[in-house]
């Protein structure tokens, strides 16, 4: 009887925050998974506009952005969020690669700094998120200690977690591999730079959601 009004109390607690107005969707992973492509691609979708810039070079992203109010429609479905896109989470910043790339030294340690406290603010957000979109490159093996540190994360935190196995586009991409290492959680795999699967993409949005 008390599991079963504690059951009750949880899901009361969990339709309230859904009910809100400031719901918040996340998207984390790893540096130049594709996280910034894929928050301009929902954004264009729904609003027209971008949320933030991308390039080749990792840690573009340094700040969280935050995008209001987006509302994404599926089968007869609506879902209201904001959509909250984070800096590539790494274990490790060092400004040396920047430079390696032919980006000027104080440039780099500026950019590593920068990277490395949007690691630590991504981090802290987490305990803000309703759902997590996890976007990681396709092509990559997924078996690293950033991914498993992120998924245990948000494992210790019961959030919602939805993968996206980004770059489908590329023949290298493995989705089953992806799914292997996390077989607790829905994978599905798109290219967030051309649009594919979009469409199921939102589908397991609102399931995840739900």
């Amino acid at each position: 009887m008390i599991e079963k009004f504690t059951s009750f109390i949880k899901n009361f607690i969990k339709n309230i925050f859904k009910n809100k107005q400031n719901f918040k969707l996340g998207l984390y992973g790893p540096p130049n998974g594709g996280k910034t492509t894929l928050a301009n691609k929902i954004s264009q979708d729904w609003l027209g506009e971008n949320i933030g810039s991308s390039s080749a070079m990792a840690h573009e992203t340094r700040e969280i952005q935050i995008k209001e109010q987006i509302t994404i429609k599926s089968k007869g479905k609506e879902l209201t969020f904001n959509l909250v896109d984070t800096p590539g989470i790494a274990t490790k910043i060092d400004y040396e690669e920047f430079v390696k790339l032919g980006m000027k030294e104080k440039q780099a340690k500026k950019r590593a700094k920068e990277a490395t406290k949007g690691v630590i603010d991504a981090i802290k957000w987490l305990d803000d998120m309703d759902v997590v979109i996890i976007v990681l490159d396709g092509t990559i093996d997924p078996y690293s200690q950033v991914n498993i540190t992120i998924i245990g994360n948000l494992a210790a935190r019961d959030i919602p977690v939805l993968i996206v196995a980004n770059k489908i586009d590329l023949k290298k991409a493995n989705i089953k591999k992806v799914q292997a290492a996390f077989p607790q959680y829905d994978v599905v795999g798109i290219s967030a730079k051309y649009g594919n699967n979009l469409e199921k993409f939102y589908e397991a949005v609102f399931k995840i959601s739900d």
